[in-house]
């Protein structure tokens, strides 16, 4: 049995990846460290902890999850890592291509695991869609929309905050650049005509759109957005074909989804039933931690997305 450890009891955690590693055969909730000990023990783990420290001490903890605000991702994962634990951290890892080499070099250094939780690139729709285009099912890829606009913050949330790493290009934006980057084969592309609003002088992103060029020609338009529409759009051009992600492009789980397009001129539709891709990323850190093989979301993946980020914000 792997036991997970969970540092911060937010919505996510509650929603999403308690409930994970509960459904996870090999998997258990042993602990959550948190400031608020009621959400903790909503939770329901083992045990609860006041300090994130504590629960990093507690030897018992194999596997520590991180569901902390963005800017304070690198820290906790270097003192999860130094405490001798496995980590999975919400996405983004960091706030930098720069930060991400410092935590590859520290879990290479550990001999421990570290993923990011993009817990969509477990989806099999993801992983089908990669694998149509790995396989030229398209020809060579020549322009790709990718269109996310998700709900507005509540007032208080981090979001909301540049200081805490908000906004909506490290939010919904970080999906649409990882599946642009996965279209192209992961070539890294030029930014141009990046273009940002605020809610105001002080906040963070509400939106940021960009334009990126690709190596071999192809082009590329995004749109990462918390504005109050939830719409999600994601379609792959190429000499031979096209693609779409119907129904929720990026975030598709709980409802049944469809990858569809033409190949050569012939049509196709894949059909995918409700499923839970939280549960396959913990089965499948699970099963790493216990050393079988399995998928893991690759750290160079990971940096190759912060790196998008990084010189677009240097463009707004």
């Amino acid at each position: 049995m792997m036991n997970w450890g969970f540092l911060g009891a937010g919505s996510i955690a509650e929603s999403s990846l308690a409930p994970a590693v509960r459904a996870t055969p090999d998997a258990a909730l042993h602990s959550v460290a948190s400031r608020d000990q009621e959400r903790a023990a909503a939770l329901g783990p083992e045990k609860t902890y006041a300090t994130y420290r504590d629960l990093l001490a507690d030897p018992d903890v194999d596997i520590v999850y991180i569901a902390l605000h963005n800017s304070a991702h690198r820290e906790w994962v270097e003192e999860s890592l130094r405490a001798g634990k496995h980590v999975v951290c919400e996405k983004p890892l960091t706030l930098s291509a720069a930060d991400v080499d410092a935590l590859t070099d520290r879990a290479e250094a550990s001999g421990k695991i570290l993923v990011e939780a993009a817990w969509n690139r477990w989806h099999p729709r993801t992983l089908d869609m990669e694998d149509l285009l790995g396989r030229g099912a398209l020809g060579k890829v020549t322009h790709v929309s990718a269109y996310f606009d998700g709900p507005t913050p509540a007032p208080g949330n981090y979001r909301l905050d540049p200081a805490l790493g908000g906004g909506a290009l490290y939010d919904v934006g970080y999906y649409a650049v990882s599946a642009v980057l996965a279209a192209f084969g992961w070539q890294r592309p030029v930014v141009r005509e990046a273009r940002q609003e605020r809610w105001s002088a002080e906040s963070a992103d509400r939106m940021t759109s960009f334009v990126l060029d690709f190596p071999c020609g192809g082009t590329a338009e995004v749109f990462s957005g918390l504005t109050g529409d939830w719409i999600e759009t994601f379609t792959v051009t190429g000499d031979d074909g096209e693609l779409q992600l119907l129904d929720r492009a990026f975030t598709a789980g709980a409802e049944a989804s469809r990858l569809t397009g033409t190949s050569k001129s012939t049509p196709f539709t894949h059909s995918y039933a409700p499923i839970d891709p939280y549960q396959l990323m913990v089965e499948a850190v699970t099963a790493a931690a216990r050393t079988q093989d399995t998928y893991l979301v690759p750290l160079a993946q990971s940096r190759a997305i912060a790196q998008v980020i990084d010189e677009v914000r240097a463009r707004v």
